[in-house]
């Protein structure tokens, strides 16, 4: 039995979260305790697989996973009269998601203040009024997503770009679904070589990792561009051909950007500066910074509040100004993806209590020990177009492998673009198939994964030639 539960570990990538106390420590890999909570994270993560089709949010059941797990463990070592200990890794995995959500949580309610100003919509406006063919359209929609996804996160820049799509091409089915097959491989990768642009490359850089060779430092992660690049261009160039290459109608009506809007852009690339030098000058981690960012924002929006009630009590132009209380920064905060954020929580935590248990150990040893980090970081991107990434890259930050910059940018390209490979391999995906529902499909996807996977396979050999010196 304890073979087969590494065996469904190795599969699903939970490797896990615990902070070394030099206390006594129980191996659960063989115990009924292990087995139940594979079995029950294997349960949750099929139901959050079907998320599409049960309509049921997919952070409830890893969240009740997660529970239940250290629950378990927890009670199995009170038992035996080890206090303490659960305890002290379970606040370490808490400490973990308190800064990921925390940063996160920043990074959407910036997004959502530019969505309220119209940001978004009057770039939509632009591009449907510019009467681009579709072959026009589904070059600059990907070099779009490629380009705005390192700065604002990939689900966002999809959906934004994916908008562009069905209102210009909603009649032509295989338009929109080309378009969405290439919107979701560039969001996925022009997020790989950012920070900013993937949860997965914000993990690593926020754990301030000291390579065998050097650090992994905000800057090195431009290393990636060319190989990010190439991972899009390719399946993109496969698939030109089969755009119609037609000119379908244009117009529309043009929306101009709210008051304030361009303040805002402004604020949140000042607000990644500042997280960037928190971190990199201070020696701070990065979520100080973005929470720095955050005070500006709100100070900003009591501005556009007091000027937007001294216009309205003189009779000023209400059409430009709005309501007095046009922006309520707490709205903004209110409408982030709380159920992806508590997704994220489910399933550190789910991880967490999975590598307390003992399967670290295993599995680390059969694929950084027995495979090579090269092989080993080549299937995590393999198994994230299957498992989410973001268990896959924190499992992998949890073993901390001693690896050069070269293999950890591998892993960061891998664990970032390898989602590309299936429609449910990353949320950009599996957030298109619900927005362009019946055109946008996984067999419509699959189709394509041959072409999706040169490009993976061009992007790690571009990698390793070019940045043969970081390995």
């Amino acid at each position: 039995m304890r073979r087969f539960s590494a065996l469904i570990v190795l599969l699903l990538m939970p490797f896990a979260a615990f902070a070394s106390t030099g206390a006594e420590r129980l191996d659960l890999t063989g115990n009924w305790v292990g087995i139940t909570s594979v079995l029950l994270f294997f349960v949750a993560y099929l139901a959050v697989m079907a998320e599409e089709f049960t309509h049921l949010r997919k952070s409830k059941p890893v969240m009740l996973a997660a529970g239940v797990i250290w629950a378990m463990i927890a009670w199995y070592y009170q038992s035996h009269e080890i206090p303490h200990v659960v305890e002290t890794a379970l606040r370490h995995n808490l400490e973990e998601y308190a800064e990921l959500m925390l940063f996160l949580l920043v990074a959407m309610t910036f997004i959502n203040a530019m969505d309220e100003r119209n940001v978004f919509e009057a770039l939509r406006s632009w591009l449907i009024r510019k009467g681009f063919g579709y072959r026009a359209l589904f070059w600059v929609t990907g070099l779009l997503a490629f380009c705005i996804s390192p700065i604002a996160d990939n689900l966002t820049t999809a959906l934004l770009m994916a908008a562009v799509v069905m209102a210009v091409g909603g009649g032509n089915k295989k338009f929109v679904m080309l378009s969405c097959i290439n919107i979701v491989v560039a969001a996925n990768a022009g997020g790989a070589f950012s920070p900013f642009g993937d949860i997965t490359t914000l993990m690593v850089w926020q754990k301030n990792i000291i390579a065998s060779n050097g650090a992994v430092d905000f800057w090195v992660f431009f290393a990636l561009f060319i190989p990010s690049l190439v991972n899009w261009l390719v399946p993109a160039a496969l698939m030109h051909f089969s755009v119609p290459d037609e000119k379908p109608n244009s117009g529309g009506e043009m929306i101009a950007m709210s008051r304030g809007a361009l303040t805002i852009v402004a604020l949140f690339l000042f607000t990644i500066a500042l997280a960037v030098s928190f971190h990199s000058v201070l020696g701070l981690p990065p979520v100080i910074g973005m929470l720095t960012g955050l005070s500006l924002l709100q100070f900003f929006a009591y501005y556009l509040k007091i000027t937007g009630e001294k216009t309205h009590a003189r009779g000023g132009d209400a059409e430009n100004i709005g309501s007095p209380v046009a922006f309520d920064i707490f709205r903004k905060v209110a409408r982030a993806e709380w159920d992806t954020l508590f997704f994220f929580y489910g399933v550190v935590m789910c991880v967490g209590g999975l590598g307390f248990i003992g399967y670290l150990g295993m599995i680390s040893q059969v694929m950084y020990g027995e495979w090579g980090a090269t092989n080993a970081n080549i299937a995590v991107g393999v198994i994230s177009a299957i498992v989410d990434n973001i268990p896959v890259m924190f499992a992998v930050l949890t073993m901390m492998p001693d690896m050069p910059v070269g293999q950890w940018l591998l892993v960061t390209l891998t664990a970032g673009v390898g989602g590309s490979l299936l429609s449910i391999g990353s949320a950009a995906g599996v957030a298109l198939m619900g927005q362009a529902r019946g055109t946008y499909t996984f067999f419509g996807h699959l189709k394509w994964t041959p072409a999706i996977a040169l490009g993976y396979a061009a992007s790690i050999g571009v990698h390793m030639t070019l940045n043969r010196s970081l390995f």
